[in-house]
């Protein structure tokens, strides 16, 4: 199933979405990669090194959004099966990207009550990630990842809304993915210069213009998905007038009729 609803390819879309949540994966994870880099001891900074873990974090992170994406697809495939289910859920993910447009621009922080619920996990998997620090090595840097791409955030359940409508796991793990490469340029941007690239994605100017586009991808999709259920919802009418015309027609000349000789 394509979540957008749209001729838009989705793995696209997630892409752009990550580029454009930019903003909130500084606020919400440019702190963490710059304390990552800072507490690589100062004879190990090199730049090649220092770029090497900030890759390999990434790649556990996106790794663990992928994980993340299947299971919740999988769950998708068994909700699809209620009649009117996968129209609800493709409606679902077009709002949760409004809600994450609207945290992202500091319009409104309801999204905050969805992060908690995801606190419970992370309560349990923070203590592995501080004993793999500090990192000095690339697989310590990907297990850290890997774990760090289990914190709470509404930017990732806001996705996840999209891997649920698509209910295929497969489908799922590669919109994560695409979503994952997407918040790629700005941490690690924010891991090498943190100071001048996080003020500038953090600037409210910034943030507005990525919500707003956001917003209006939103309901881009919330459109193509409501029209495609009314075309399909006048599909399956017209089919059933037709059966019944069909049916009606057959009744009035079927040969096997004991009055059709009369």
């Amino acid at each position: 199933m394509n979540p957008t609803g749209l001729e838009l390819p989705p793995l696209a879309a997630a892409f752009v979405f990550g580029l454009l949540g930019g903003a909130h994966c500084i606020g919400m994870c440019g702190g963490i990669m710059s304390a990552l880099t800072f507490a690589v001891p100062p004879s190990m900074r090199q730049p090649t090194r220092l770029a090497g873990l900030l890759l390999g974090y990434n790649l556990g992170r996106i790794t663990s959004y992928m994980c993340a994406g299947g299971l919740i697809a999988l769950l998708g495939t068994m909700i699809e099966i209620a009649p009117g289910a996968r129209l609800a859920l493709q409606v679902l993910a077009a709002v949760m990207l409004i809600l994450m447009a609207l945290y992202i621009a500091n319009w409104w922080k309801g999204l905050l009550r969805l992060e908690a619920l995801g606190r419970h996990l992370w309560r349990h998997l923070e203590p592995m990630g501080r004993r793999l620090m500090p990192v000095v090595t690339l697989p310590q840097a990907v297990a850290l990842g890997a774990v760090w791409g289990w914190l709470p955030c509404g930017l990732v359940y806001s996705m996840l809304a999209w891997s649920l409508a698509t209910a295929d796991p497969v489908q799922g793990i590669l919109l994560m993915g695409a979503f994952g490469l997407g918040t790629l340029p700005a941490l690690l941007a924010t891991g090498l210069v943190a100071r001048q690239v996080g003020a500038l994605i953090r600037h409210p100017a910034t943030r507005t213009l990525a919500a707003l586009a956001i917003i209006a991808f939103a309901l881009w999709q919330l459109w193509g998905v409501l029209s495609m259920g009314t075309m399909d919802h006048d599909h399956m009418n017209h089919d059933h007038m037709t059966h019944d015309q069909m049916d009606h027609g057959q009744m009035e000349h079927d040969p096997m009729d004991g009055h059709a000789g009369h």
